[in-house]
């Protein structure tokens, strides 16, 4: 009976890994696709039937290419850093509730914590292995902005935890039967949209790859398999914040059509806004996570606190 239990989640994890990988290539393909008409032309059209199989050709062409490695690079951190970085993007996604076989989290809010935070050390080792300026101050950013926006990160899902008492992902359904905590918290869901679009280096917030001063940030030196692996730890963190947000204010995890709708509506949000906004300045957006949301956090805890000792 244990084996056979085994078995079934390493194939769930399995599915899951294939079903991530697929969706990052789809979404990778509906950004081109947008930001096209956005600009508008026409974006990949050629490669199958309206450019479909664009991705797996891009996937092909990258993964067959010739790796290079800088001659004064750390050579083992520099090589390992992609990798890290894309198990880490992989693994945070055990956090899905699923209804079936797989992993359960009592504490997956912390393990989601974690995660994040970790993922901050490979961008670090990653611009600093290269040995390059442009790579090593593209890192320093990036580790900056992303170190400040996990405290906004957390001290916002500070309230919603103070709503549910519990630290499973899976209670946040029971809670908005009634109601989404997106209307109950309409201020914190805003500042969770933003710092989440800093969390995984997006626009207008893009400062580690900022083209104009940095020529593509920490990633500067890597090509071919290295550049894929970060691309798609890149994508599939977008994944999981915009499952973490319809989760957390948009109802919860149900097997819904509505659910996955809002899921790739909340995907095409980041992609709209990077074809729409011009990148915000970089001491704003230090002065927007301790200054702004700070202080906006911390009072909305307050308040949710005296709402729940005053409701029990």
């Amino acid at each position: 009976m244990y084996n056979n239990d085994m078995i079934m989640i390493f194939f769930g994890i399995i599915i899951l890994i294939v079903g991530v990988l697929i969706g990052v290539a789809f979404l990778t393909l509906l950004e081109r696709k947008v930001l096209g008409y956005i600009q508008i032309r026409k974006g990949p059209n050629k490669l199958g039937f309206m450019g479909i199989l664009q991705p797996f050709s891009d996937a092909i062409k990258l993964f067959t290419k010739e790796q290079t490695y800088p001659n004064f690079s750390n050579y083992l951190s520099y090589y390992f850093s992609p990798v890290m970085s894309f198990f880490l993007s992989l693994f945070i996604w055990l956090l899905i509730p699923y209804m079936f076989n797989m992993v359960s989290f009592n504490l997956g809010i912390l393990f989601f914590f974690c995660c994040t935070s970790l993922g901050v050390y490979t961008v670090m080792i990653a611009g600093w292995s290269s040995n390059s300026n442009y790579a090593l101050l593209g890192g320093l950013r990036a580790v900056a902005q992303t170190i400040s926006y996990e405290v906004s990160l957390a001290l916002i899902f500070m309230s919603s935890i103070l709503m549910i008492m519990d630290f499973n992902l899976l209670n946040f359904f029971i809670f908005q039967k009634m109601m989404w905590f997106f209307f109950f918290m309409f201020p914190l869901a805003l500042c969770w949209v933003s710092s989440m679009l800093a969390e995984t280096n997006r626009t207008p917030f893009d400062f580690a790859e900022g083209e104009s001063e940095l020529v593509s940030g920490f990633n500067i030196e890597y090509s071919s398999g290295g550049f894929a692996l970060i691309f798609l730890a890149e994508y599939s963190s977008i994944l999981f914040m915009s499952f973490l947000f319809v989760v957390v204010y948009l109802g919860g995890y149900n097997m819904s059509l509505g659910f996955y709708l809002s899921l790739s509506l909340i995907s095409f949000l980041f992609i709209w806004v990077r074809g729409t906004l011009p990148r915000y300045r970089y001491d704003k957006l230090m002065y927007l996570a301790w200054k702004g949301y700070l202080p906006i956090s911390l009072n909305f805890l307050i308040l949710f606190l005296g709402l729940k000792i005053f409701l029990l």
